[in-house]
């Protein structure tokens, strides 16, 4: 037959053994129930608590002496006798001290449970005050560590904030010396054009002049000069735009960081700040499994220490190439102005030196004319003393000639004779010595007006050597920059 129930026991209560040899249980006795009844069949109307379904199924909210079965389902089947004769035996077969033993037993285990209880209740709320006091530490303990990471992570923030305005500081410092040293680079542009034009020009110099003089050796010193000095800064300008890359780089590492620590502040700060109190404390099941760190706090703070280092390091190189570029403006705005100078004290030497040959040249050539004038007069004098010779001449020769017409012995080589014959040699001697000295009159009057046209030529080559480097070389280095232009300032 089904057992109805089982033995109800706790997790702390520990009930002595039960003698086999005590009471059956109650389910045992449902045969002696059975057999109080005739036997005969009923209507089920009538015999409805009879019916064994009925029976079982409210009999099985019941809880059972399991353990007290034994014996009585033994004593049942042993003292099993006719319907009518268990009917006596149904209400004697317990003794008093049956009942006295059960009831003590009773008595026992519900002083047992009681005591059981008793201790688990006082065991639970001491269980239930410590933990209540080791979940209040460690709730107390989980928000100090919360407190000292906003402490570590404002610490950082701060530096990083520091650092992010230093770095953005010589940013813009070295931002307005790269400007300064672009515009420089452009202004060495104008005195590198007028250096060159000034050299073209110079090849315009004309015949003697077109010479290599210090001038030029200066003009072509002071174009090295020029380009020399626009490699430095070309360079210089790249290594600028560099750094400039690098130091924007690490700000961007700076402030992307600085937004993280930002982020991490609010977040650890609104979980320092919370209380079993709070609005918006909620379950979140399984979340202590999920672990989405991707660091631990050396890492986490050689992290930000590492970006702060790598930017001071590019502040560092940033302020000395700032030094170098100041520097280089300086010493290059110098060289050419030295150089510069140069070159306008080699013009101007050169300028003297030719306006002083220009007005010897004039000195000459005044001198010459007034030669040429003067041997233009002595020529026309010897034409005139040739003319006049040539009468005395004619009038010698004249007188000869009648006196060949006289008779005979009248043709005598008298002295009148003798002496004509020598007039006419004479004055022929004469005429040829001054026909001699008109042809080196007019060949010294050649010579003069040679060396007039050689100097008139001079002249000109000094004039147009003057005009070129006075008038159009000097008057465009007028335009050369000041000091404050060539080192970057407007």
């Amino acid at each position: 037959m089904e057992l109805l129930g089982s033995t109800v026991t706790t997790s702390c209560a520990h009930p002595r053994a039960t003698p086999s040899d005590f009471l059956p249980a109650i389910s045992t006795m449902a045969s002696s129930y059975r057999a109080r009844f005739p036997h005969y069949n009923l209507a089920h109307g009538l015999s409805l608590p009879w019916r064994p379904s009925t029976y079982y199924r409210v009999a099985s909210s019941l809880p059972t002496l399991a353990p007290y079965c034994a014996r009585s389902q033994k004593v049942c089947e042993s003292t099993m006798l006719p319907f009518v004769s268990n009917r006596t035996t149904l209400f004697t077969r317990y003794t008093p001290d049956d009942w006295y033993r059960s009831n003590l037993t009773n008595y026992l285990e519900s002083n047992t449970s009681r005591h059981n209880s008793e201790r688990l209740r006082v065991d639970t709320s001491r269980l239930i005050q410590d933990k209540y006091q080791q979940t209040r530490k460690t709730q107390a303990d989980s928000t100090q560590n919360l407190g000292e990471r906003v402490n570590d992570i404002g610490f950082w923030k701060s530096e990083i904030i520091h650092e992010l305005d230093a770095m953005i500081g010589e940013t813009n410092e070295l931002t307005d010396v790269k400007k300064k040293l672009e515009r420089a680079l452009m202004e060495t542009e104008a005195p590198l054009q007028v250096a060159r034009e000034c050299l073209f020009h110079r090849e315009k110099r004309m015949g003697i002049d077109l010479v290599h003089d210090e001038v030029e050796a200066e003009l072509l010193t002071e174009v090295d000069v020029i380009l020399c000095c626009q490699e430095r800064m070309k360079l210089h300008l790249d290594k600028a735009i560099a750094q400039l890359a690098a130091n924007r780089a690490s700000q961007h590492e700076l402030e992307k960081d600085l937004s993280d620590k930002q982020a991490a502040y609010r977040i650890d700060d609104k979980c320092h700040h919370l209380r079993n109190t709070s609005d918006g404390v909620s379950y979140f099941r399984g979340v202590e499994r999920v672990d989405a760190t991707i660091s631990v706090p050396e890492s986490w703070a050689k992290f930000t220490d590492d970006n702060i280092l790598r930017s001071q390091s590019e502040r560092a190189a940033s302020a000395k190439l700032r030094e170098d570029i100041q520097n280089l403006l300086v010493v290059t705005a110098n060289e050419m102005w030295n150089q510069f100078n140069k070159v306008n004290l080699s013009f101007t030497n050169r300028i003297a030196e030719t306006a002083d040959a220009k007005n010897k040249i004039q000195v000459h050539l005044a001198k010459i004319l007034q030669e040429i004038f003067q041997t233009e007069m002595t020529i026309e004098s010897i034409k005139k003393a040739i003319k006049d010779k040539s009468a005395f001449l004619k009038v010698a020769q004249t007188r000869l000639d009648e006196r060949t017409r006289r008779p005979n012995v009248e043709l005598c080589r008298d002295m009148a004779q003798l002496r004509l014959v020598n007039e006419v040699y004479e004055v022929d001697d004469t005429i040829q010595t001054l026909q001699q000295r008109l042809k080196d009159a007019e060949d010294t009057l050649q010579s003069l007006v040679h060396t007039k046209a050689t100097l008139e030529h001079e002249l000109a080559v000094k004039a147009n050597s003057l005009y070129i480097d006075q008038e159009k070389c000097m008057s465009m280095r007028k335009s050369f920059p000041n000091t404050l232009r060539l080192v970057g300032f407007c």
